[in-house]
């Protein structure tokens, strides 16, 4: 049997787990001096209780690597096969850590998504078109898929991406002044945070995101996860907005888990999905 692990980092919540057949490794966030696992011991609404109203950011780090082991080994020493789908090691250490530890064991395969929340879905739905097929054939499906995987983002507050070191405060002041609404994407090579647009004021990104799908040439053969933090009314003026051919691609809303949503910030908003084309910029 296939049996396949993710991190937190890709927001598939703990009551997802059967209808997505994985198993689910929390990130860590520390707020106030205190730990907690990622979508266990902190729902969403204590998160932003503690964000917003309290003010206190957190620190994430790597999901518990002892847990980690133990619970992979139980299943490789059954003889089933284990996949690994971690959040991009362009933003976390998880990958590099899990494959350390895994390294020798032969029944294991960590992958390196090179991108985090609803792109870990899409990747997710893909190896379960394939269960009954072996292990090396779902790997190869997943490496191919990921470099086609898209994430098109907007934050409505810069303030949480400085506060996250993933922008400077010069430019959250010089981007706040000028109401500039960065579009953001995990580059599907290297895994990291970049800025594949910028548009002046709310109402221009939202119909930035939307065009992404035309412009990035969304493959209709997938879905596409409309993501949100906090509030989805963001979202749902995003949707209105959207062509209607789209429309029957959407999945359910994705409310980011809070080691993800941290670094958005309250009612950020975007669009994952496949494409068919290479990255672009998008200019408004």
């Amino acid at each position: 049997m296939i049996r396949v692990f993710v991190d937190s980092g890709s927001s598939i919540k703990q009551d997802e787990k059967e209808k997505y057949g994985v198993e689910i490794l929390p990130l860590k966030l520390n707020m106030g001096g205190r730990e907690y696992a990622d979508g266990i011991d902190l729902s969403i609404e204590q998160f932003y209780q503690k964000l917003i109203v309290d003010g206190i950011f957190p620190k994430t780090s790597l999901p518990s690597l002892g847990d980690a082991e133990t619970r992979v080994k139980a299943y490789t020493d059954a003889g089933d096969d284990v996949i690994i789908l971690t959040i991009s090691s362009g933003i976390s250490g998880t990958y590099n850590a899990l494959r350390t530890i895994f390294s020798d064991n032969k029944k294991v395969k960590v992958i390196d998504t090179r991108t985090a929340v609803g792109g870990i879905r899409l990747l997710v739905d893909e190896i379960n078109k394939y269960r009954d097929q072996s292990v090396d054939f779902i790997e190869r499906k997943i490496m191919k898929l990921i470099p086609r995987i898209r994430v098109v983002a907007v934050p409505e507050t810069l303030e949480y991406l400085c506060k996250g070191g993933r922008l400077s405060l010069t430019a959250m002041v010089a981007g706040t002044i000028l109401k500039i609404k960065p579009l953001i994407s995990l580059d599907s090579y290297s895994g990291k945070v970049k800025v594949i647009g910028k548009a002046i004021g709310l109402k221009r990104a939202m119909m930035a995101v939307a065009e992404s799908l035309r412009q990035l040439d969304c493959d209709e053969n997938y879905g596409i996860i409309p993501s949100y933090t906090f509030c989805k009314e963001n979202l749902d003026i995003l949707l209105s907005v959207t062509n209607d051919k789209y429309k029957p691609q959407m999945q359910e809303y994705d409310n980011l888990d809070p080691a993800i949503a941290c670094h958005w910030g309250p009612n950020a908003f975007g669009y994952i999905f496949v494409s068919k084309a290479t990255m672009q910029h998008i200019e408004q």
